[in-house]
Protein backbone atom coordinates (compact mmCIF):
# COMPACT_ATOMS: atom_id res chain seq x y z
CA UNK A 1 0.00 0.00 0.00
CA UNK A 2 1.30 3.25 -0.86
CA UNK A 3 0.36 6.75 1.27
CA UNK A 4 -0.40 9.99 -0.74
CA UNK A 5 0.43 12.31 1.88
CA UNK A 6 -0.58 16.28 1.80
CA UNK A 7 0.90 19.01 2.77
CA UNK A 8 1.03 20.05 5.90
CA UNK A 9 -2.12 22.47 7.39
CA UNK A 10 -3.75 21.15 3.95
CA UNK A 11 -7.37 22.25 4.35
CA UNK A 12 -9.92 19.79 4.11
CA UNK A 13 -13.69 21.01 3.45
CA UNK A 14 -16.68 20.43 2.82
CA UNK A 15 -19.01 22.77 0.85
CA UNK A 16 -22.52 23.86 0.47
CA UNK A 17 -24.80 26.67 -1.03
CA UNK A 18 -27.66 28.73 1.03
CA UNK A 19 -30.26 27.82 -1.47
CA UNK A 20 -29.65 24.43 -1.59
CA UNK A 21 -29.52 23.69 2.20
CA UNK A 22 -30.88 26.81 4.27
CA UNK A 23 -34.64 26.49 4.03
CA UNK A 24 -36.60 28.87 5.51
CA UNK A 25 -37.29 30.57 2.74
CA UNK A 26 -40.39 32.48 3.87
CA UNK A 27 -39.55 33.08 7.60
CA UNK A 28 -37.24 36.13 9.55
CA UNK A 29 -37.87 38.53 6.93
CA UNK A 30 -35.92 36.92 4.09
CA UNK A 31 -37.06 37.65 0.46
CA UNK A 32 -37.50 35.93 -2.25
CA UNK A 33 -34.91 34.86 -5.10
CA UNK A 34 -34.42 34.24 -8.21
CA UNK A 35 -34.55 30.42 -7.25
CA UNK A 36 -37.68 31.01 -4.83
CA UNK A 37 -39.46 32.01 -8.21
CA UNK A 38 -38.40 29.60 -10.71
CA UNK A 39 -38.72 26.54 -8.40
CA UNK A 40 -42.42 27.23 -8.79
CA UNK A 41 -43.17 27.62 -12.10
CA UNK A 42 -44.76 24.24 -12.73
CA UNK A 43 -42.37 22.19 -14.86
CA UNK A 44 -39.18 23.67 -14.10
CA UNK A 45 -38.15 21.51 -11.49
CA UNK A 46 -37.67 17.38 -11.34
CA UNK A 47 -40.78 16.54 -9.22
CA UNK A 48 -42.30 19.80 -8.59
CA UNK A 49 -39.26 19.73 -5.51
CA UNK A 50 -38.96 23.60 -3.96
CA UNK A 51 -36.25 24.60 -2.26
CA UNK A 52 -38.97 26.06 0.61
CA UNK A 53 -37.52 23.68 3.45
CA UNK A 54 -34.72 21.87 1.63
CA UNK A 55 -32.29 20.72 4.50
CA UNK A 56 -33.56 23.12 6.98
CA UNK A 57 -29.79 24.08 8.12
CA UNK A 58 -31.01 27.59 8.77
CA UNK A 59 -32.58 25.71 11.74
CA UNK A 60 -30.24 23.17 12.29
CA UNK A 61 -27.01 24.43 11.70
CA UNK A 62 -25.73 23.55 15.05
CA UNK A 63 -26.24 19.97 14.40
CA UNK A 64 -24.70 20.13 11.04
CA UNK A 65 -21.53 21.94 12.30
CA UNK A 66 -21.26 19.07 15.19
CA UNK A 67 -21.12 16.78 13.03
CA UNK A 68 -18.15 18.60 10.78
CA UNK A 69 -16.45 18.68 13.98
CA UNK A 70 -16.90 15.03 14.57
CA UNK A 71 -15.35 14.53 11.14
CA UNK A 72 -12.95 16.25 11.69
CA UNK A 73 -13.47 18.84 8.75
CA UNK A 74 -11.17 21.91 8.77
CA UNK A 75 -13.19 24.38 6.84
CA UNK A 76 -16.87 24.96 5.66
CA UNK A 77 -17.66 26.72 2.37
CA UNK A 78 -21.40 28.21 2.78
CA UNK A 79 -23.14 30.66 0.70
CA UNK A 80 -24.90 34.07 2.11
CA UNK A 81 -28.15 34.27 0.87
CA UNK A 82 -28.44 38.00 -0.32
CA UNK A 83 -32.35 37.93 -0.01
CA UNK A 84 -31.78 36.91 3.46
CA UNK A 85 -29.84 40.10 4.47
CA UNK A 86 -31.72 42.57 1.89
CA UNK A 87 -35.33 41.29 1.09
CA UNK A 88 -35.57 43.77 -1.96
CA UNK A 89 -31.82 43.72 -2.90
CA UNK A 90 -30.87 46.61 -1.67
CA UNK A 91 -31.88 49.37 1.14
CA UNK A 92 -33.57 48.15 4.39
CA UNK A 93 -31.59 45.36 6.10
CA UNK A 94 -33.08 42.35 7.70
CA UNK A 95 -31.43 41.96 10.67
CA UNK A 96 -32.81 38.79 11.59
CA UNK A 97 -30.56 37.70 8.52
CA UNK A 98 -27.31 39.08 9.94
CA UNK A 99 -27.80 37.52 13.04
CA UNK A 100 -28.14 33.76 11.40
CA UNK A 101 -24.77 34.38 9.82
CA UNK A 102 -23.33 35.94 12.93
CA UNK A 103 -24.60 32.90 14.71
CA UNK A 104 -23.89 30.14 12.59
CA UNK A 105 -20.32 31.72 11.83
CA UNK A 106 -19.65 31.83 15.77
CA UNK A 107 -20.38 28.47 15.88
CA UNK A 108 -17.54 27.67 13.36
CA UNK A 109 -15.22 29.36 15.03
CA UNK A 110 -15.83 27.81 18.13
CA UNK A 111 -15.64 24.39 16.80
CA UNK A 112 -12.18 25.25 15.10
CA UNK A 113 -13.58 25.40 11.39
CA UNK A 114 -12.46 27.75 8.91
CA UNK A 115 -15.67 29.55 7.73
CA UNK A 116 -14.66 29.97 3.57
CA UNK A 117 -17.94 32.18 2.31
CA UNK A 118 -19.12 32.91 -0.88
CA UNK A 119 -21.24 36.32 -1.56
CA UNK A 120 -23.18 35.01 -4.41
CA UNK A 121 -24.48 31.61 -5.21
CA UNK A 122 -26.64 32.14 -7.67
CA UNK A 123 -29.76 32.85 -5.87
CA UNK A 124 -30.22 36.76 -7.50
CA UNK A 125 -32.68 38.83 -4.83
CA UNK A 126 -36.26 38.26 -6.98
CA UNK A 127 -36.49 42.02 -6.56
CA UNK A 128 -33.48 43.01 -8.78
CA UNK A 129 -34.34 40.60 -11.33
CA UNK A 130 -37.66 42.31 -12.24
CA UNK A 131 -35.38 45.49 -12.45
CA UNK A 132 -33.28 43.34 -14.87
CA UNK A 133 -30.75 41.77 -12.75
CA UNK A 134 -27.38 41.26 -13.95
CA UNK A 135 -27.63 42.56 -17.42
CA UNK A 136 -28.53 46.10 -16.01
CA UNK A 137 -25.21 48.00 -14.86
CA UNK A 138 -26.81 48.99 -11.95
CA UNK A 139 -25.98 45.49 -10.41
CA UNK A 140 -22.52 47.02 -9.39
CA UNK A 141 -23.75 49.35 -7.36
CA UNK A 142 -26.80 46.56 -5.65
CA UNK A 143 -23.82 43.76 -5.77
CA UNK A 144 -21.30 46.45 -3.56
CA UNK A 145 -23.95 47.73 -1.40
CA UNK A 146 -24.20 44.00 -1.11
CA UNK A 147 -20.31 43.36 -0.42
CA UNK A 148 -19.60 46.12 1.77
CA UNK A 149 -22.70 44.79 4.06
CA UNK A 150 -21.14 41.44 4.03
CA UNK A 151 -17.72 43.06 4.73
CA UNK A 152 -18.62 45.31 7.80
CA UNK A 153 -20.26 42.65 9.53
CA UNK A 154 -18.43 39.76 9.17
CA UNK A 155 -15.13 40.85 7.72
CA UNK A 156 -12.99 39.91 10.42
CA UNK A 157 -14.85 36.36 11.02
CA UNK A 158 -14.06 34.89 7.49
CA UNK A 159 -10.85 33.52 6.54
CA UNK A 160 -11.48 33.20 2.78
CA UNK A 161 -13.95 34.71 0.38
CA UNK A 162 -15.18 34.37 -3.00
CA UNK A 163 -17.08 36.82 -4.90
CA UNK A 164 -18.98 34.37 -6.84
CA UNK A 165 -19.50 30.81 -7.52
CA UNK A 166 -19.54 29.59 -10.81
CA UNK A 167 -20.81 32.74 -13.11
CA UNK A 168 -21.39 30.52 -15.72
CA UNK A 169 -24.31 29.67 -14.56
CA UNK A 170 -26.09 33.14 -15.14
CA UNK A 171 -25.16 32.57 -18.57
CA UNK A 172 -26.99 29.64 -18.36
CA UNK A 173 -29.84 31.29 -16.65
CA UNK A 174 -29.79 33.78 -19.16
CA UNK A 175 -28.79 32.01 -22.57
CA UNK A 176 -30.45 28.53 -22.14
CA UNK A 177 -33.20 28.82 -19.76
CA UNK A 178 -32.95 25.76 -17.48
CA UNK A 179 -31.86 27.81 -14.62
CA UNK A 180 -33.19 30.49 -13.41
CA UNK A 181 -33.95 32.83 -14.21
CA UNK A 182 -35.09 30.90 -17.43
CA UNK A 183 -34.38 32.68 -20.10
CA UNK A 184 -33.63 32.48 -23.50
CA UNK A 185 -31.45 35.11 -24.85
CA UNK A 186 -27.71 34.28 -25.68
CA UNK A 187 -27.02 38.31 -26.00
CA UNK A 188 -28.37 39.76 -22.93
CA UNK A 189 -26.57 36.65 -20.69
CA UNK A 190 -23.46 38.47 -22.25
CA UNK A 191 -24.01 41.04 -20.80
CA UNK A 192 -25.16 39.63 -17.94
CA UNK A 193 -21.81 37.74 -17.14
CA UNK A 194 -19.53 40.73 -18.42
CA UNK A 195 -21.41 42.87 -15.96
CA UNK A 196 -20.69 40.19 -12.94
CA UNK A 197 -16.95 40.13 -14.01
CA UNK A 198 -16.93 43.89 -13.48
CA UNK A 199 -19.13 43.54 -9.84
CA UNK A 200 -16.02 41.07 -8.92
CA UNK A 201 -13.58 43.51 -9.45
CA UNK A 202 -15.22 46.30 -8.08
CA UNK A 203 -15.96 43.93 -5.27
CA UNK A 204 -12.23 43.59 -4.87
CA UNK A 205 -11.06 46.78 -4.94
CA UNK A 206 -13.84 47.01 -1.90
CA UNK A 207 -12.36 43.98 0.24
CA UNK A 208 -8.48 45.94 -0.13
CA UNK A 209 -9.73 49.31 1.29
CA UNK A 210 -11.40 47.07 3.76
CA UNK A 211 -7.62 46.26 4.72
CA UNK A 212 -9.05 43.04 6.90
CA UNK A 213 -5.60 41.69 8.01
CA UNK A 214 -6.36 37.80 8.37
CA UNK A 215 -8.68 37.57 5.10
CA UNK A 216 -8.03 37.02 1.47
CA UNK A 217 -10.27 36.90 -1.33
CA UNK A 218 -10.71 35.18 -4.77
CA UNK A 219 -13.11 33.73 -7.37
CA UNK A 220 -14.30 29.91 -8.15
CA UNK A 221 -14.83 29.38 -12.02
CA UNK A 222 -15.63 25.77 -12.96
CA UNK A 223 -13.50 24.06 -15.32
CA UNK A 224 -15.25 21.00 -17.52
CA UNK A 225 -12.77 20.33 -20.00
CA UNK A 226 -13.57 19.27 -23.38
CA UNK A 227 -11.20 16.90 -25.23
CA UNK A 228 -11.91 16.32 -29.28
CA UNK A 229 -12.59 12.31 -29.43
CA UNK A 230 -10.30 12.52 -32.40
CA UNK A 231 -7.47 15.04 -32.12
CA UNK A 232 -6.90 16.01 -35.71
CA UNK A 233 -10.13 15.52 -36.84
CA UNK A 234 -11.33 19.18 -37.76
CA UNK A 235 -14.65 18.62 -36.59
CA UNK A 236 -14.18 17.10 -33.00
CA UNK A 237 -11.75 20.19 -32.79
CA UNK A 238 -13.72 22.66 -33.31
CA UNK A 239 -16.43 21.51 -31.04
CA UNK A 240 -14.14 21.25 -28.33
CA UNK A 241 -12.83 24.79 -29.03
CA UNK A 242 -16.54 25.72 -28.72
CA UNK A 243 -17.31 24.03 -25.25
CA UNK A 244 -14.37 25.41 -23.93
CA UNK A 245 -13.31 29.42 -25.16
CA UNK A 246 -17.02 30.03 -26.55
CA UNK A 247 -19.60 28.55 -24.35
CA UNK A 248 -16.84 27.13 -20.77
CA UNK A 249 -14.41 28.05 -18.80
CA UNK A 250 -12.49 30.54 -21.39
CA UNK A 251 -14.96 33.00 -21.16
CA UNK A 252 -14.25 33.93 -17.56
CA UNK A 253 -10.48 33.27 -17.28
CA UNK A 254 -9.18 35.30 -19.68
CA UNK A 255 -10.59 38.39 -18.49
CA UNK A 256 -10.55 37.80 -15.25
CA UNK A 257 -6.75 36.21 -15.50
CA UNK A 258 -5.15 37.75 -18.57
CA UNK A 259 -7.00 40.42 -19.30
CA UNK A 260 -9.91 41.16 -21.93
CA UNK A 261 -11.34 38.65 -23.54
CA UNK A 262 -10.15 35.45 -25.85
CA UNK A 263 -9.33 36.19 -29.89
CA UNK A 264 -11.32 33.67 -30.49
CA UNK A 265 -14.83 34.60 -28.15
CA UNK A 266 -14.34 37.90 -29.35
CA UNK A 267 -14.58 37.04 -32.86
CA UNK A 268 -17.55 34.49 -31.91
CA UNK A 269 -19.87 37.79 -30.51
CA UNK A 270 -18.88 40.27 -33.40
CA UNK A 271 -19.94 37.49 -35.92
CA UNK A 272 -22.99 36.75 -34.21
CA UNK A 273 -23.86 40.11 -32.92
CA UNK A 274 -23.18 39.12 -29.38
CA UNK A 275 -21.49 41.94 -27.97
CA UNK A 276 -22.23 43.46 -24.44
CA UNK A 277 -21.67 46.91 -24.07
CA UNK A 278 -17.78 47.48 -22.87
CA UNK A 279 -17.16 50.44 -20.50
CA UNK A 280 -13.53 52.00 -20.22
CA UNK A 281 -11.73 50.85 -17.96
CA UNK A 282 -14.15 47.57 -17.33
CA UNK A 283 -11.60 44.93 -18.59
CA UNK A 284 -8.65 46.22 -16.04
CA UNK A 285 -11.57 46.05 -12.90
CA UNK A 286 -11.93 42.95 -14.22
CA UNK A 287 -8.39 41.95 -13.80
CA UNK A 288 -7.61 42.79 -10.45
CA UNK A 289 -4.91 40.67 -8.26
CA UNK A 290 -6.63 37.86 -6.08
CA UNK A 291 -5.51 36.13 -2.96
CA UNK A 292 -6.53 33.03 -4.50
CA UNK A 293 -7.97 30.78 -7.32
CA UNK A 294 -11.25 28.48 -6.53
CA UNK A 295 -11.77 25.62 -9.34
CA UNK A 296 -14.44 23.58 -9.14
CA UNK A 297 -14.25 20.34 -11.11
CA UNK A 298 -16.03 17.16 -11.45
CA UNK A 299 -15.03 16.02 -14.71
CA UNK A 300 -13.35 15.80 -18.28
CA UNK A 301 -15.79 15.52 -21.21
CA UNK A 302 -14.96 13.91 -24.51
CA UNK A 303 -16.42 15.41 -27.68
CA UNK A 304 -17.24 13.42 -30.59
CA UNK A 305 -18.98 15.58 -33.17
CA UNK A 306 -20.03 12.35 -35.63
CA UNK A 307 -21.81 11.18 -32.09
CA UNK A 308 -25.17 13.25 -31.51
CA UNK A 309 -24.80 14.27 -27.63
CA UNK A 310 -27.13 12.01 -25.76
CA UNK A 311 -30.16 14.56 -24.69
CA UNK A 312 -30.26 15.01 -21.02
CA UNK A 313 -33.20 14.36 -19.47
CA UNK A 314 -34.21 18.01 -18.47
CA UNK A 315 -35.95 17.06 -15.55
CA UNK A 316 -32.78 15.10 -13.88
CA UNK A 317 -30.29 18.48 -14.92
CA UNK A 318 -29.04 19.65 -11.44
CA UNK A 319 -26.22 21.52 -10.66
CA UNK A 320 -23.54 19.41 -12.07
CA UNK A 321 -24.06 17.74 -15.55
CA UNK A 322 -22.76 14.48 -14.33
CA UNK A 323 -24.91 12.38 -16.91
CA UNK A 324 -22.26 10.15 -17.87
CA UNK A 325 -21.05 7.11 -16.25
CA UNK A 326 -17.45 7.97 -17.87
CA UNK A 327 -15.26 9.59 -15.63
CA UNK A 328 -11.99 11.44 -16.14
CA UNK A 329 -10.53 12.22 -12.46
CA UNK A 330 -7.20 12.02 -14.37
CA UNK A 331 -7.99 15.59 -16.15
CA UNK A 332 -7.89 16.91 -13.04
CA UNK A 333 -4.39 17.27 -13.31
CA UNK A 334 -4.58 18.67 -16.56
CA UNK A 335 -6.77 21.27 -15.17
CA UNK A 336 -4.12 22.29 -13.19
CA UNK A 337 -1.72 22.77 -15.50
CA UNK A 338 -3.57 24.81 -17.41
CA UNK A 339 -4.50 27.25 -15.04
CA UNK A 340 -1.17 27.82 -14.00
CA UNK A 341 0.48 27.29 -17.27
CA UNK A 342 -1.85 28.60 -20.29
CA UNK A 343 -4.09 31.52 -17.32
CA UNK A 344 -0.37 32.34 -15.42
CA UNK A 345 -2.68 31.82 -12.08
CA UNK A 346 0.11 31.75 -9.37
CA UNK A 347 -1.72 32.50 -6.87
CA UNK A 348 -2.30 29.24 -4.11
CA UNK A 349 -5.74 27.37 -5.82
CA UNK A 350 -8.57 25.56 -3.40
CA UNK A 351 -10.28 22.82 -5.21
CA UNK A 352 -13.44 24.68 -3.97
CA UNK A 353 -15.90 21.75 -5.05
CA UNK A 354 -15.99 18.05 -5.84
CA UNK A 355 -18.12 15.07 -5.81
CA UNK A 356 -20.10 12.17 -7.46
CA UNK A 357 -23.81 11.91 -7.82
CA UNK A 358 -26.08 8.91 -6.39
CA UNK A 359 -30.08 9.18 -7.62
CA UNK A 360 -32.56 9.10 -5.57
CA UNK A 361 -34.63 6.08 -7.06
CA UNK A 362 -32.36 4.34 -4.91
CA UNK A 363 -33.48 2.58 -1.75
CA UNK A 364 -31.72 4.23 1.36
CA UNK A 365 -29.37 1.55 1.86
CA UNK A 366 -27.88 1.15 -1.36
CA UNK A 367 -27.49 5.22 -1.13
CA UNK A 368 -25.80 5.00 2.38
CA UNK A 369 -23.67 2.06 1.19
CA UNK A 370 -21.82 4.35 -1.72
CA UNK A 371 -18.99 2.42 -2.26
CA UNK A 372 -18.78 4.09 -5.77
CA UNK A 373 -18.67 7.75 -4.54
CA UNK A 374 -15.47 6.56 -2.35
CA UNK A 375 -13.70 5.45 -5.83
CA UNK A 376 -14.19 7.89 -7.67
CA UNK A 377 -13.40 10.75 -4.78
CA UNK A 378 -9.95 8.55 -4.30
CA UNK A 379 -8.89 8.76 -7.65
CA UNK A 380 -9.31 12.62 -7.93
CA UNK A 381 -7.11 12.66 -4.79
CA UNK A 382 -4.43 10.91 -6.28
CA UNK A 383 -4.87 12.80 -9.29
CA UNK A 384 -4.44 15.93 -6.87
CA UNK A 385 -1.52 14.87 -4.89
CA UNK A 386 0.59 14.42 -7.83
CA UNK A 387 -0.75 17.97 -9.15
CA UNK A 388 0.73 19.23 -5.69
CA UNK A 389 3.73 17.09 -6.19
CA UNK A 390 4.66 18.26 -9.72
CA UNK A 391 4.36 21.94 -7.91
CA UNK A 392 1.16 23.50 -8.18
CA UNK A 393 0.13 25.13 -5.27
CA UNK A 394 -2.89 23.45 -3.70
CA UNK A 395 -3.92 24.42 -0.30
CA UNK A 396 -7.47 22.92 0.07
CA UNK A 397 -9.73 20.19 -1.12
CA UNK A 398 -14.09 20.41 -0.75
CA UNK A 399 -16.25 17.67 -0.97
CA UNK A 400 -19.45 18.57 -2.66
CA UNK A 401 -21.56 18.32 -1.04
CA UNK A 402 -21.81 17.98 3.05
CA UNK A 403 -25.40 16.53 2.36
CA UNK A 404 -27.75 15.65 0.12
CA UNK A 405 -29.81 18.97 -0.75
CA UNK A 406 -31.72 20.43 -3.38
CA UNK A 407 -29.77 19.56 -6.61
CA UNK A 408 -31.13 23.09 -8.49
CA UNK A 409 -33.52 21.95 -11.81
CA UNK A 410 -32.70 18.56 -10.46
CA UNK A 411 -34.65 18.85 -7.31
CA UNK A 412 -33.83 16.07 -4.95
CA UNK A 413 -33.48 13.15 -7.23
CA UNK A 414 -29.50 13.78 -7.15
CA UNK A 415 -28.04 13.29 -4.38
CA UNK A 416 -24.15 14.45 -3.44
CA UNK A 417 -23.85 14.03 -0.19
CA UNK A 418 -21.44 12.70 2.75
CA UNK A 419 -24.66 12.37 4.61
CA UNK A 420 -28.20 11.13 3.70
CA UNK A 421 -30.73 13.22 4.23
CA UNK A 422 -34.43 12.24 4.80
CA UNK A 423 -36.77 15.32 3.46
CA UNK A 424 -39.44 13.95 5.18
CA UNK A 425 -37.91 13.98 8.49
CA UNK A 426 -34.85 16.14 8.03
CA UNK A 427 -32.70 13.30 9.30
CA UNK A 428 -28.87 13.19 8.85
CA UNK A 429 -27.38 9.84 8.02
CA UNK A 430 -23.67 9.31 7.20
CA UNK A 431 -23.14 7.45 4.63
CA UNK A 432 -19.98 5.12 4.17
CA UNK A 433 -18.04 7.82 2.25
CA UNK A 434 -18.38 10.00 5.38
CA UNK A 435 -16.20 7.91 7.22
CA UNK A 436 -13.93 7.32 4.51
CA UNK A 437 -13.26 11.22 4.34
CA UNK A 438 -12.78 11.13 8.30
CA UNK A 439 -10.07 8.73 7.51
CA UNK A 440 -8.74 11.03 4.93
CA UNK A 441 -8.79 14.04 6.91
CA UNK A 442 -6.98 11.99 9.90
CA UNK A 443 -4.27 10.51 7.95
CA UNK A 444 -3.71 13.77 5.91
CA UNK A 445 -3.76 11.48 2.39
CA UNK A 446 -4.90 8.47 1.00
CA UNK A 447 -3.51 4.72 1.32
CA UNK A 448 -3.84 2.81 -1.63
CA UNK A 449 -2.38 0.06 -4.17
CA UNK A 450 -4.87 0.92 -6.79
CA UNK A 451 -2.74 3.63 -8.61
CA UNK A 452 0.79 3.43 -10.60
Amino acid sequence: MKKYEFPKNFLWGVATAAAQVEGAAYEDGRGPSIWDAFSHIPGKILNGDLPDVACDQYHLYEEDIRRMKEMGIKSYRFSFSWSRILPEGTGEINEAGLDYYRRMITCLRENGIVPNATMYHWDLPYALQVKGGFGNRDIIKWFLEYAEILLDNFGDMVDIWATFNEPIAVYVGHANGFFAPGLKDEKYARQCIHNLMVCHGETVKLFRKKQLKSAKIGIVVDVWPHKPAHPGRENDEQMALYKNEIAGYGMFLHPLFLGGYSEILMKYMKENDLMPRIEEGDFDTMCQKVDFYGLNFYNGLIDDAEKPEKKRRREKQGGNFQDTREYHQEALWDVLHMLKEKYKINVPIYLTENGYCTEGEADRETMLDDQVRIDYLEKILYWLNRSIQDGIDVRGYYVWSLLDNFEWSGGFYKRFGLFYTGYETLERIPKKSAGWYADVIRNNGIETDKFD
